[in-house]
């Protein structure tokens, strides 16, 4: 075939035809998905999805070498068809952000198509593989024959390829676990989602479970209507002598403030240090003419909670809510030796041996007094490749902005 028939057969396959495949991607997909009973995808973990990852690129270089000529070929690797399954890309992930993500979930459509879960699904999977067609053909026909002025291109479209298809056939091999820690004791063991039991390649010894609150709220309490009331005026301010507030028709002012007591034998709270006491407030006020005193505390498991009744009303302390937590902790990899003291935070992981820990939670009913932590753990082998690739786009995108410069 001629270079003007290839060109011709070119312009006979445009957007509308490439918009039309991608659909026709999509609903194929769709129709393999309520075929196979609304399972999704079942990915390969290691080694078999790092083979069928390099037979996928062998077979592109190939094609890309081999069928160069080829107006289908040409056509498959080119911008219109990139744009429509990008588009379809687009529309599904959509879907994917709007519906909830969780088998059962949604309405019956939703499930015998998958849209609870899209990107495990058929029609996610089909529009990427074509998508990795396309992106690999172009990058193939950049790389050779090899010019130094395509070296934007070549980076930021591999660099695209590599972190796309690594984040998708890497994702049978994500674990995420769940591990409980208890003070004082040592654990090798974690759980996964549906509760298998899986054994790491180190040790926890959770040394110390820490916790820092907000400040405590003055409430009332109206058992009758179960109904609890707090003065959102002064909801982001901290406790002080000598401070009024008002609860519904009640004006209460603070006497004294402790924000670490415990009762002393005659029954006063004496303050104390943080790891043994609870915050205490003396209340005085009126009501239908009538004085009302004493000391409410938000208590502890430890301890119950101090109130003041006014008529059939209660005035309380509500502890302040979670501020901050974290879990001291020891990691062991082999022998007693090789250990590490590290604190585990909601946003500041640590790592050891491929694992990321992250604090996750506590025992809530316990409190900062919470003997249980629950760490995260997360292992993604696959995740340095997706970042290889995002520092490939970088380079790409930062040689694109030097050329502009230098242009200008």
């Amino acid at each position: 075939m001629g270079s003007k028939e290839v060109k011709a057969s070119l312009d006979a396959w445009s957007f509308k035809e490439a918009f039309l495949f991608s659909a026709g991607v999509v609903v194929t997909g769709f129709v393999v998905e309520i075929a196979g009973g609304s399972q999704g995808v079942a990915l390969p973990s290691w080694p078999l999805n790092f083979i069928i990852l390099l037979l996928l690129a062998a077979n592109i270089v190939l094609a890309g070498l081999l069928l160069r000529k080829s107006p289908f070929v040409l056509w498959l690797g080119g911008i219109p068809v990139g744009l429509g399954l990008i588009a379809a890309l687009a529309l599904l992930s959509f879907f994917g952000g709007v519906l909830p993500q969780e088998a059962g979930k949604g309405a019956l459509w939703t499930q015998k198509l998958r849209l609870n879960g899209v990107f495990s699904s058929w029609p996610f999977a089909l529009t990427v593989f074509f998508f990795l067609v396309n992106l690999g053909l172009s990058l193939v026909w950049k790389l050779f024959p090899f010019k130094a002025s395509n070296l934007q291109f070549i980076l930021f479209h591999a660099g695209f390829w590599m972190a796309l298809a690594c984040g998708v056939m890497g994702a049978a091999d994500l674990q995420r676990v769940i591990i409980p820690l208890y003070e004082g004791r040592s654990t090798a063991k974690a759980y996964s989602r549906s509760n298998a039991m899986i054994d790491l390649p180190f040790s926890l010894y959770l040394q110390d479970f820490e916790m820092q609150e907000y400040e405590p709220q003055l409430a009332l309490f109206d058992p009758d209507n179960d109904r609890l009331e707090i003065d959102e005026l002064l909801s982001n301010q901290s406790i002080a002598e000598g401070m009024v507030t008002v609860l519904g028709d009640l004006e209460v002012r603070v006497e004294k403030y402790f924000p670490f007591a415990m009762k002393d034998e005659k029954g006063n709270p004496v303050p104390v240090s943080a790891d043994k006491g609870v915050s205490y407030v003396k209340i005085s006020g009126t009501h239908a003419g009538k004085a009302f005193s004493g000391w409410v505390s938000t208590g502890s498991p430890f301890e119950r909670p101090a109130f003041v009744t006014v008529e059939n009303r209660l005035l309380v302390l509500v502890p302040g809510s979670p501020k901050k937590f974290r879990s001291q902790v020891t990691i062991r990899t082999g022998k007693d030796e090789d250990s590490r003291s590290v604190a585990l935070e909601v946003n500041s992981p640590k790592s050891v041996m491929g694992w990321k820990l992250y604090q996750m939670g506590y025992d809530e009913k316990s409190g900062r007094w919470s003997s249980l932590s629950l760490v995260e753990g997360v292992k993604d082998p696959w995740l340095p490749a997706v970042y290889l690739g995002f520092f490939m786009i970088m380079a790409g995108n930062a040689i694109f902005f030097w050329k502009g410069i230098r242009k200008k």
